[in-house]
């Protein structure tokens, strides 16, 4: 599919006038409480309540405007789930089987935020913001497909956030290095010969030789992996037979497999077809086993650049104070923002929005997740704060580096 047809793509141009000397603190709290003005927070709040009424798996168009150097990256992801919505309110999803769940509207609503907040403050701007409104971040890949498109070859940083339900509202979270593992999915056919369960000895039985596969492909963890290095595998998905007397042709079971490096993700890959076709062996069946393919890829694992970090730090400091800077442990989800991370240095991070009233909060990808708007001034504070910092900031070391030179 023609990158055009999916992926908006927005550069947002500074308009390069006399350098005015603002400090991060300044800036920071400039934008937040611009995003927490009335006017502005009820103006995201209505563009996030229209995204989730009318949530889409597919894709968007691509425009762009041109701008002038240091470039800077802010993304969203903005596509939904395949679950059909159970919390009942007025702005409830109007596409049946579709949701947004993960809380990717809540994102694309605080770019836009972020993206006002800039414009309001453009004279605080050296450079250009490159907004990159991305689908397919659940299990798609789409930021492979951005990166690949070249679009974003003259992006000197990329930054990127993620709502965190169970965290606390006005708190932000995120670590230097591995954050979040790397993941595949992969499916298997096991094939047997059908027949009556009363006379097993007539059939080769698949179900059986499924069953045992899904206890050696947890093995793979237990009893091949360094107890240090945590990896996952979680068959998720096993179909086979729909009649109590009838043994199947055939079982299909799939899942997915995670690690932190991707010398473990290959050799998870490698072992689980190896096991797959070995087990069914075994039992006298055939299989055959799929991975990972173009439209879903390996994700590889998501590691936030050293140096961007505590520029992070300092900057998210000056939003909501050095308080509420935490550091996170890496944990096993994972994320498309890692194509990015792997060819521009990238830092992505999680931003708190549990509140008072509602002490058990529902997780992503659940039917009855709900998105606390309180959390959109501080998510669009944030990333418009990072990208004018980044811009100030590369300004003041290219003018160092010519004054250098010049001596």
């Amino acid at each position: 599919m023609n990158l055009s047809n999916w992926v908006s793509i927005i550069l947002i141009l500074s308009t390069l006038k006399p350098q005015i000397t603002t400090g991060v603190s300044d800036i920071s709290q400039q934008f937040l409480e611009f995003a927490k003005k009335d006017q502005v927070f009820e103006w995201m709040v209505g563009i996030r309540r229209k995204i989730h009424e009318n949530p889409e798996l597919g894709y968007q168009e691509f425009e762009t405007r041109s701008g002038e150097p240091p470039f800077v990256a802010l993304r969203a992801d903005m596509d939904a789930l395949s679950l059909q919505e159970m919390v009942e309110w007025e702005h409830k999803s109007k596409v049946p089987g579709k949701m947004h769940a993960c809380g990717h509207d809540g994102h694309v609503t605080m770019l836009l935020g972020a993206a006002k907040i800039l414009k309001h403050h453009s004279h605080l701007l050296k450079g250009t913001v490159v907004l990159v409104f991305q689908p397919a971040e659940e299990g798609g890949g789409g930021a492979k497909v951005v990166v690949d498109s070249g679009y974003l070859e003259n992006v000197k940083a990329i930054f990127g956030l993620h709502v965190s339900p169970e965290r606390p509202l006005g708190q932000v979270f995120s670590r230097p290095g591995t954050l979040m593992a790397g993941s595949g999915f992969f499916e298997a056919v096991i094939a047997g010969k059908g027949g009556h369960a009363a006379i097993p000895q007539h059939s080769i039985d698949p179900i059986l030789a499924a069953s045992n596969v899904v206890v050696s492909l947890q093995h793979l963890v237990s009893r091949e992996t360094d107890p240090l290095d945590s990896q996952v595998v979680t068959v998720a998905k096993f179909e086979g037979g729909g009649a109590f007397n009838v043994i199947p042709d055939s079982v299909t079971i799939g899942g997915t497999f995670r690690a932190f490096s991707k010398e473990g993700l290959m050799r998870l890959k490698q072992r689980i077809e190896e096991v797959i076709v070995g087990q069914a062996s075994v039992h006298r069946c055939n299989a055959t086993v799929e991975f990972s393919s173009k439209d879903k890829p390996l994700y590889p694992a998501t590691i936030n650049d050293a140096g961007l970090h505590k520029f992070f730090e300092k900057v998210a400091g000056s939003v909501v104070g050095l308080n509420n800077v935490k550091e996170m442990s890496p944990f096993t989800g994972a994320e498309d923002f890692s194509f990015y991370q792997e060819v521009i240095p990238g830092y992505f991070y999680f931003i708190g929005m549990k509140n008072d009233k509602n002490d058990k909060p529902e997780s992503l990808h659940s039917p009855f997740f709900q998105l606390n708007e309180d959390v959109l001034p501080y998510g669009a504070a944030m990333q418009a704060s990072l990208a004018a910092t980044f811009l100030q900031e590369s300004q003041r070391q290219s003018q160092n580096s010519e004054h250098k030179d010049e001596l």
